[in-house]
Order: C-alpha cells, then sequence, then structure tokens
C-alpha cells in the first residue's frame, strides 16, 4: 500500500517537473523568437539610416567588438527614431559618432630613475 502512494507521487511529481520543463522551453523559443523580431526591425532601420559605407563599418565593428557596435546600432536607432536623422548616415559622419562614443584612454607613462 505504502510502495503503491510512493509510486503515484513520484509519477505526479515526475509529470510536474515535465510539464515545467515543456513551458520553461517554450518561454525560451518564445523570447528567442522576439529576439529575433527585434534584430530584424534593427537591421532594417539600419538599412534605412545608414549609407553602404557606414553600414559595412558599422559591420565590420561588429566582428571585433560586438557589445561597442551594439550600442551604436541602438543609438543609431534611438537618433533615427527621434527624428535628429534628416538624411543618411555616411561613412564619415559615422566615424564622427564612433569618436564621440568611444571612451577615451588614458595614457600611463612611466619612468624609472
Amino acid at each position: 500500500m505504502v510502495d503503491d502512494e510512493l509510486a503515484e507521487l513520484r509519477r505526479r511529481k515526475i509529470e510536474q517537473m515535465q510539464r515545467q520543463a515543456m513551458s520553461s522551453q517554450q518561454g525560451m523559443e518564445d523570447e528567442a523568437a522576439r529576439q529575433q523580431q527585434i534584430d530584424a526591425q534593427v537591421r532594417a532601420a539600419l538599412m534605412e539610416i545608414l549609407e553602404p559605407e557606414a553600414r559595412e563599418r558599422l559591420n565590420t565593428i561588429k566582428l571585433t567588438r560586438p557589445d561597442f557596435a551594439k550600442a551604436v546600432e541602438q543609438q543609431l536607432v534611438m537618433l533615427a527614431q527621434s527624428g535628429r536623422v534628416r538624411q543618411r548616415i555616411t561613412d564619415e559622419q559615422l566615424k564622427g559618432l564612433l569618436t564621440q562614443l568611444t571612451p577615451s584612454k588614458k595614457e600611463f607613462r612611466i619612468t624609472r630613475k
């Protein structure tokens, strides 16, 4: 009798864990789909506001510094959404924006006596 009850409790617990795992997996799939949609919207916006040379430069930056490139992309999209971008951004304009967004490096000079 006790073994039957214990087996039933185990079966219920396993079913509950399987349901939780399935719902968790579904949530992760939904989040991934939502992220892909956002990425597609960002790419479409960048296609509209960047000249081909500027887009190429941003893609090159994305290969070497993905976090920095993501921040630049977000900044560009926000500028476009706020209406501050009147015409397509050229490569030179993007260079200027990149220099503004790049944190300044401090030089340290060590001299020995």
